[in-house]
């Protein structure tokens, strides 16, 4: 163990907050050296990120740990509190994983100054999304594009470890701007548009979201530390004051997560972002919607979170179904892995709202190995769009010949998205379905219909894109550089791990599932199996159920 007493995840948010300044402070003649301090910066956070969590006791991962608590607006009953359990810990670590490669990805993916302002008229053949847009940052910009990653870094690790609810929402809503200007200033054609209708709906949900939190602070005991998070679990609220503050904290999250039918955001934003924004949009933001209703909704308001999971679950059921069957329909590439995500992000919610051990920790873990995977699949997806020129499915095919790295990091992240076995998302989809089977058998029946979905809108696009004959003007396509392979690599290396050996990830996650189902109020329902033998169901600690 490290030194308990340090604040290892204070310091995690001052120091990209730092070497964001830095970055943004230097000249335009030194745009050059944006790159390299912003990426140094980055793994710095990831190292502060590694030993953050050889300081953590994982036997103890239900508790929350490397506390930093300071007064921060006594009148208000505001503080500054930053701590993790378990799953806040994967969270963070997943972000500050995905944040220098991130980064490294774009080192060299942007335009000159004359190839953007011919997107500002509109010139689609003189530049195309792929270029002007996704994944692309043009000349001395790039050190703005840096500095808002490493402040949405900051942001990111701050709102996952958040344990003041003022301070949780301060965060939820600060993280929109960079966001926002990643979209809106380096996106496509389409930039402004979904970058405000991004904002839009964001700011509709947060408002809805800060009554929901004056009236708990209203509620509960007040005082100098009236908004800790600690203080206001366990509140005996009035069953009609309960389920009011519990919708408004709801729809927040479900808009953030997002969840049918408040997603129509999302794939706009991915199909205008560049790639490495949807990477941390999709891959770590969104899962602030889900990790909201885990350790905000079910604690805060146990009675209203058991009274909403019918129609939540329902709710869970038709995003994970509706986006599957909108994913292959897909003409455009990035709009086909958002909607991917939308089925994704309804598993996550099933498996919360099952209020079973299994399927929490399956939903938990879900959370982690969605943004590996699809992290994995945004960054490769944005490579072929940028040498390419355009995201249109239609305007590739027969890269296989010509580029089989690429095209195998594809496959792997594609597999990886249906849940293949051997790679982490498995693991993780099976825990739901198992973890919500025991709970509600209809919903689980109806979501497994989503694992032959996923088959299908993969595969499809794998093989109009890599197979075949070889379009006109791909012939000389490069294949993934050495760059490149650092970028993917990591992340297919993490998912392979966690497919084989999930154990790390299952003892942060396990302890935490326990903790939440007492704090609702409601019993396990641990999963049986048949025992032929005995002619009775067997639990699977041996007991006769």
């Amino acid at each position: 163990m490290l030194d308990q007493t340090f604040p290892w995840l204070t310091t995690m948010i001052v120091v990209p907050l730092v070497g964001a300044g830095i970055v943004w402070a230097l000249p335009r003649s030194a745009h050059r050296f944006a790159r390299p301090i912003a990426v140094g910066v980055s793994l710095l956070v990831l190292l502060l990120g590694i030993l953050a969590a050889l300081d953590f006791d994982t036997a103890a991962a239900g508790t929350h740990q490397l506390i930093d608590t300071k007064a921060w607006i006594p009148a208000f009953g505001v503080s500054y509190a930053v701590g993790v359990d378990g799953v806040g810990l994967a969270l963070v670590l997943l972000s500050v994983l995905l944040v220098p490669l991130v980064l490294l990805a774009a080192w060299r993916e942007h335009p000159d100054a004359g190839v953007v302002a011919v997107a500002e008229s509109g010139d689609h053949a003189a530049v195309v999304a792929g270029v002007a847009g996704p994944g692309a940052v043009g000349g001395n910009r790039i050190r703005h594009y840096m500095a808002l990653v490493l402040v949405l870094e900051a942001f990111i690790v701050a709102v996952f470890s958040a344990r003041d609810v003022f301070l949780f929402y301060v965060l939820f809503e600060a993280m929109l701007i960079p966001v926002y200007f990643m979209i809106g200033a380096f996106g496509g054609l389409q930039r402004r548009y979904a970058a405000v209708k991004f904002l839009l709906f964001s700011l509709a949900g947060g408002l809805v979201m800060l009554a929901g939190v004056i009236a708990l602070y209203l509620q509960g005991p007040g005082g100098p530390d009236g908004f800790m998070i600690d203080k206001l679990v366990g509140l005996d609220l009035p069953v009609t004051t309960e389920r009011l503050i519990f919708l408004a904290f709801f729809l927040a999250f479900a808009i953030k997560a997002p969840m049918w039918p408040v997603h129509t955001w999302l794939p706009d934003a991915a199909e205008q972002a560049p790639a490495g924004t949807s990477v941390l949009l999709v891959g770590v933001l969104d899962k602030v919607g889900t990790f909201g209703m885990l350790t905000l909704c079910l604690p805060l308001f146990p009675e209203a979170s058991r009274w909403a999971a019918p129609v939540i679950i329902v709710l869970a059921v038709i995003s994970i179904l509706y986006g599957a069957l909108l994913a292959i329909g897909q003409e455009d590439l990035m709009r086909l892995i958002a909607y991917t995500s939308v089925s994704h992000f309804g598993f996550i919610v099933l498996g919360i709202f099952a209020f079973t051990s299994v399927s929490v920790q399956g939903a938990s873990l879900y959370m982690v190995n969605h943004g590996l995977s699809t992290g994995a699949l945004f960054l490769v997806a944005g490579f072929l769009v940028t040498r390419r020129g355009s995201q249109r499915i239609a305007d590739f095919g027969g890269l296989q010949k010509v580029v089989p790295v690429l095209a195998g990091t594809f496959l792997v992240a594609g597999l990886s998205a249906l849940s293949l076995p051997g790679l982490s998302p498995f693991v993780s989809e099976l825990l739901v379905l198992v973890g919500t089977f025991g709970a509600n058998k209809p919903a689980a029946v109806v979501a497994t219909f989503a694992v032959v979905l996923a088959a299908l809108y993969i595969l499809l696009a794998y093989q109009r894109i890599f197979t075949g004959p070889v379009r006109d003007g791909l012939a000389t396509m490069p294949d993934l550089s050495n760059r490149e392979r650092w970028v993917v690599g990591p992340l297919i290396a993490a998912m392979l791990v966690l497919g084989f050996y999930p154990a790390p990830a299952l003892d942060l996650v396990r302890e935490p599932a326990s903790v939440t189902l007492t704090q609702v109020g409601v019993d396990d329902v641990v999963p049986t199996h048949a025992d032929p033998a005995a002619g009775a169901s067997t639990s699977e600690d041996g007991s006769d159920q």
